[in-house]
């Protein structure tokens, strides 16, 4: 009755209102309900919410030291707690029963209780000041006489109901946008209309669009990207030519994943008369195409990079860009950006350029064909291959020496059938044929850097670097804690020296332990942005690096490209202010940041599509994480996360240990710790909400 007569004066403020009036206008018809309408707002008038001015009511608009406004976030325990971004006090704890008409992330005004209880400040949402979202996305449903969705989104914790005049053609069964969200009252469900049908649930486009949503990725181009785009040539004319070295003759060949669409880069190797290497890093000239403040560039920007989901690009360009003019397919001429570089066979760099150049691919090798060559030592073009493979193990080794990390974050990739399903899937493995690419590709953009901060003559001019900052000291202290309890030794304070986390590393090798190590010490670290500030790259141990090499999927690439260019042949004319430089850079860092969120849950989504048809079977998995409520297990093969949780543990009473990382029984004092090995079962797969349960049948040796 409280919270509805709130909902009420919220709406209606300014306005006093008779208890007779409320009463009808809410609908509170029986002696009953019109008692306790009374006995609620002497309540509220006793809590200051309202005042009294003779037989009316209104809301009290006289200031409250009580209230506070901030951002709420939902636990998946249904809970919250609400950040008011105020050093001198905590967030504000709000129990489920209190959390109004908000959803996870909405900005809202809380009320703190008078009488406080526990360590935490304790309040309730008044009301919701600005909605996180504008649109939710779900599945059509019938419920009773209502039509339903519950939202994708896990922050989202009620189903919407959608009158059926407000379907919008829907039909059960489609994936759809819901907008024009009406909530006024934690009583009832909120209401909604359907603004668009993705298609059927479950199909990839729908999925993929449903995604695109959710993460707020431009999924279509607008029609004036596209128009310029279509007027571009393929065909390269004579002026494009000038100033260009001219590589077609020379054996260039590119290096992808097999099911790859476009090609940034493709590599070269010569053999100089004194024993050394010229190494022809090329790259796509996609800033030749994509001209400063036009739609393409606008939209580009708008993307910052492109996504990839499983069985599903979306794209930074359109592709008449990305997949034709500007990928280096075989036996095309293509416009490229190079640096080629001369090397010593112990991969001493003696001297490099950086220039436009234009080559014609004569292969278009896949990963898995030039790791046969240097399995077998034959194929084609196989002593430049090799020769790039030695090379490329002389630099890895030199990188890995100056401090250079060697985190093995393994992957999953599926193969789909034509409706999308997930029919089969295998781990990613990091070979050779993989890391000689990477290995030319990191030398590209630390010299481009280089080129740039260390320039010859002058002084340093505005660049997007990518930097990599020390560690924060809190989570180094807490992983030194950690891996104490594993039996290793780690300094938190040389944390500074990279290379004492590759001695961990290297300790942990091939120890059941190694993954999770792995995985938290990456947790551990500074998140990796782009910054017009150098500060280095302390994963990689550079102290200049940025991004040349992906011009077709990253704006990052394409602003290098432009500004190198600028500085080479306009040194006088500056195209790119500083200040525009850290617009760029904090729009492109935070776009990375959605793109990664939104793979991971892609995968995430096809992990538990393909188990569902699995369930009851058994798994060696890995302790990820322990919380006081369960421990989050990891599936060995397939990488999927769920929990085991503590009620379904009924062989003792265990108590979360949050120093040892671990729970133990109260009578067998059994210990299941982080990054242990077990053998787990799958109960339940739910799809909506994302989620995995499982239980455990016996610790692994």
């Amino acid at each position: 009755m409280k919270k509805e007569l709130k909902a009420f004066f919220n709406r209606n403020q300014g306005r006093g209102f008779k208890p007779k009036d409320i009463a009808t206008k809410l609908g509170f018809i029986s002696d009953h309900e019109y008692a306790s309408l009374k006995a609620a707002l002497h309540k509220l008038e006793e809590e200051s919410f309202l005042i009294h001015t003779g037989k009316r009511y209104q809301l009290n608009k006289a200031p409250q030291t009580n209230l506070l406004k901030g951002r709420l976030e939902i636990n998946r325990n249904g809970y919250g707690f609400v950040d008011i971004n105020n050093e001198k006090t905590s967030d504000v704890f709000i129990a489920a029963r209190n959390l109004g008409t908000a959803f996870d992330g909405d900005i809202v005004e809380v009320k703190l209780f008078a009488k406080q209880k526990g360590k935490n400040i304790e309040g309730e949402v008044l009301r919701v000041l600005e909605r996180k979202r504008k649109e939710y996305i779900g599945v059509i449903k019938k419920s009773k006489s209502f039509f339903v969705i519950s939202p994708d989104d896990q922050g989202i914790h009620r189903d919407i109901y959608i009158d059926e005049s407000k379907l919008n053609g829907a039909k059960i069964g489609d994936r759809v946008v819901v907008v024009n969200l009406v909530w006024e009252t934690p009583v009832c469900n909120p209401e909604g209309e359907v603004l668009e049908v993705l298609g059927k649930s479950g199909s990839l486009e729908a999925e993929v669009l449903a995604l695109a949503r959710e993460f707020e990725l431009k999924y279509k181009f607008n029609t004036e990207t596209l128009l310029e785009s279509e007027k571009i040539s393929i065909k390269i004319s004579n002026d494009e030519l000038k100033g260009r070295l001219d590589y077609r003759n020379k054996n260039v060949f590119t290096i992808d994943p097999e099911d790859a669409k476009d090609f940034d880069d493709a590599l070269s190797i010569e053999k100089l008369g004194n024993g050394n290497f010229s190494v022809g890093i090329h790259i796509a000239d996609v800033s030749h195409y994509v001209k400063k403040d036009s739609s393409l560039d606008e939209e580009a920007f708008e993307r910052g990079n492109s996504v990839y989901f499983v069985g599903k690009v979306i794209p930074m360009l359109p592709e008449k860009l990305s997949n034709q003019i500007c990928s280096l397919v075989p036996f095309e001429d293509r416009l490229t950006f190079s640096v080629i570089t001369t090397l010593t066979p112990r991969g001493r760099v003696v001297d490099y350029k950086i220039h436009k150049t234009i080559i014609n691919s004569k292969r278009r090798f896949t990963y898995e064909e030039v790791q046969q060559i240097i399995d077998k030592k034959s194929g084609d073009f196989v002593d430049d291959v090799l020769q790039l493979n030695n090379i490329a193990e002389v630099l890895r080794s030199k990188r890995m020496r100056e401090g250079s990390f060697d985190f093995i974050t393994p992957e999953v990739k599926f193969t789909l059938d034509e409706s999308g399903v997930p029919v089969s899937y295998a781990l990613k493995v990091m070979k050779k044929s993989n890391m000689l690419v990477e290995e030319f590709m990191l030398l590209a953009n630390k010299l481009v850097a280089q080129h740039i901060a260390l320039p010859k003559t002058g002084v340093a001019k505005p660049f997007v670097y990518r930097v990599h900052d020390y560690p924060d000291p809190e989570k180094i202290n807490e992983f030194a804690r950690f891996v104490k309890t594993l039996g290793y030794s780690f300094n938190p304070n040389l944390a500074e020296k990279s290379n004492q986390f590759q001695a961990l590393l290297n300790q942990a090798k091939g120890k059941d332990e190694e993954a999770v190590i792995n995985e938290l010490a990456i947790r551990s670290m500074a998140k990796a942005v782009y910054s017009p500030k150098n500060i280095g790259h302390y994963g990689l141990g550079f102290k200049y690096y940025t991004h040349f090499t992906s011009p077709i999927r990253r704006y990052s690439d394409l602003i290098v490209h432009r500004l190198l260019y600028n500085y080479e042949n306009n040194a006088s004319k500056q195209i790119y202010s500083l200040s525009q430089l850290e617009k760029i850079c904090d729009n492109i860092s935070a776009s990375e940041r959605s793109a990664t969120e939104a793979e991971r849950f892609s995968i995430k989504q096809k992990q538990i599509e393909y188990l569902k048809n699995h369930q009851g079977n058994e798994f060696s998995a890995i302790i990820s994480g322990i919380t006081n409520f369960g421990i989050f297990v990891k599936i060995t093969d397939i990488l999927a996360e769920g929990l085991v949780r503590l009620r379904d543990m009924d062989d003792d009473y265990y108590i979360y240990d949050e120093k040892k990382y671990a729970i133990i029984g109260k009578r067998t004092k059994k210990q299941y710790r982080l990054g242990d090995k077990i053998h787990v079962k799958l109960i339940r797969v739910d799809e909506e909400r994302t989620e995995l349960d499982f239980i455990i049948l016996d610790q692994e040796d």
